[in-house]
C-alpha cells in the first residue's frame, strides 16, 4: 500500500471514482466502484514511481497529509 495522499471522488461526468496523487504530478487513476479506484491508484503510483526511475526524474517522498493554509 503506498503512503501518498489520495483524493478520492465521484466524477458524474465519467461515471466513475477518480483518485488524484497531489504529491506525484498527473498521476491519476480511476474505478467504476471506490475500492476499484483505490486498487488502480496504486497501480498508476507503482507505474508512475518506474517511469520517473527509468527517465532519471526525482522521486518526491511521500509526506502523508497534506497542510492547507
Amino acid at each position: 500500500m503506498s503512503k501518498y495522499e489520495l483524493i478520492i471522488y465521484w466524477s458524474n461526468e465519467d461515471s466513475s471514482y477518480i483518485v488524484e496523487v497531489p504529491e506525484l504530478p498527473g498521476c491519476m487513476a480511476d474505478g467504476k466502484s471506490y475500492v476499484d479506484a483505490i486498487k488502480n491508484a496504486e497501480i498508476i503510483i507503482d507505474e508512475w514511481i518506474e517511469t520517473a526511475k527509468l527517465l532519471g526524474k526525482d522521486i518526491p517522498e511521500p509526506k502523508g497529509r497534506l497542510v492547507y493554509a
